[in-house]
């Protein structure tokens, strides 16, 4: 083989591969935040930013049809997870592509968990599960751990 032909062939993989890269699509973002309420409480606000066009399902999405976003939380000597996650009210629609009504977001959508808190400072840690899709595809769904430190505050 000639150096030049080495040359064109390592040319044109790298920008194949390129291609590949450009094509993986991450249409959410999520970021992650704690906010004191009283002595003892905080809430845990889970954030996902939503790619114009694309939306996800709400955490009571009946079963049947599109995954819903779900939310599992470590056990923490720190903390402890006070209720069910707390949502806005949904969009709700038919969905040709489930034959069924869909509850979804768009755009934004801040999830939201009450924590008691045990300790002056602790790290939330949990793992959510979503899927995304929006008029012509939906992504496998995915798995996000996440992490949210919190440090207790005195209250007056």
């Amino acid at each position: 083989m000639s150096i030049r032909f080495t040359l064109v062939l390592l040319i044109l993989l790298s920008s194949h591969i390129s291609k590949i890269n450009a094509q993986i699509l991450h249409p959410v973002k999520w970021t992650y935040t704690a906010k004191q309420m009283g002595k003892n409480d905080a809430i845990i606000l889970i954030k996902a930013s939503i790619g114009s066009g694309w939306h996800i399902y709400s955490t009571k999405q009946v079963d049947g049809g599109p995954v819903k976003t779900s939310f599992v939380w470590e056990k923490g000597t720190g903390y402890e997870i006070s209720g069910d996650v707390i949502e806005p009210r949904p969009i709700v629609r038919f969905e040709q592509a489930f034959n069924m009504q869909v509850s979804f977001f768009e755009n934004e959508v801040i999830f939201r968990q009450k924590i008691k808190l045990k300790a002056n400072m602790t790290t939330v840690k949990g793992k959510l599960n979503f899927m995304v899709c929006n008029d012509k595809q939906c992504l496998a769904p995915e798995d996000v751990d996440f992490e949210v430190p919190i440090k207790r505050v005195s209250v007056q």
